[in-house]
């Protein structure tokens, strides 16, 4: 291939890349006011394949009863889903999740408090990993817990907020679920204690 035939090589690519995602469908979606995301069913095979685990999902597979609502983190798709008591309610939320396998609890718990306003402290294998980190932090703006947090059953296990929104929809937690700061205080008003929860 001469140097003047390849310029025109890669034009050609690009033109054609352009004029295939031009006519290809597009992923519609919307936020509406309660924040959650609703994703459109027919969409082309490929964008499928990219967001095929973000869907909303019936809640009859994960759990036997709607018993104080529930929730199902799936940390595969990163992405938490609610049920209210009465089946009526439903919201889907994008989430970080924990940076490793190891860091990564599964199974049912429940929540077994609501905090209005976190403050932190990282947990005593979080401190050997990081010892640079404070022992405390209040509640406030560089909270990493962000504006609201629900304690698990499971010691040290969180669904909370977070002040640094990149991390939502990677793994990037020390083992909590994250959702942005607007969703978390949806949730919490949404959920009580005693919701189950079901990591997956």
């Amino acid at each position: 291939m001469t140097k003047s035939a390849k310029p025109n090589f890669n034009r050609r690519a690009f033109l054609a890349g352009t004029a295939a995602m031009i006519g290809a469908p597009t992923l519609a979606q919307d936020v509406n006011g309660a924040g959650t995301v609703e994703i459109e069913r027919d969409i082309s095979s490929a964008v499928r394949r990219n967001i095929s685990s973000f869907r909303s999902l019936d809640w009859q597979p994960y759990f036997s009863n709607l018993n104080k609502g529930a929730i199902l983190v799936d940390t595969t798709s990163r992405a938490l889903h609610y049920w209210s008591e009465d089946g009526g309610g439903y919201r889907l939320y994008p989430t970080s999740v924990p940076l490793t396998e190891d860091l990564t609890r599964r199974g049912r718990t429940s929540i077994v408090l609501k905090d209005p306003e976190p403050d932190w402290r990282p947990t005593p294998s979080m401190k050997i990993r990081n010892p640079e980190w404070p022992d405390y932090v209040p509640p406030g703006p560089d909270n990493p817990l962000g504006t609201r947090a629900m304690h698990l059953s499971w010691t040290y296990y969180r669904i909370h907020g977070t002040h640094d929104t990149r991390k939502i929809g990677r793994r990037s937690s020390n083992g909590c679920i994250g959702l942005y700061n607007q969703h978390i205080e949806e949730l919490y008003q949404l959920a009580q204690v005693g919701t189950q929860v079901l990591l997956i």
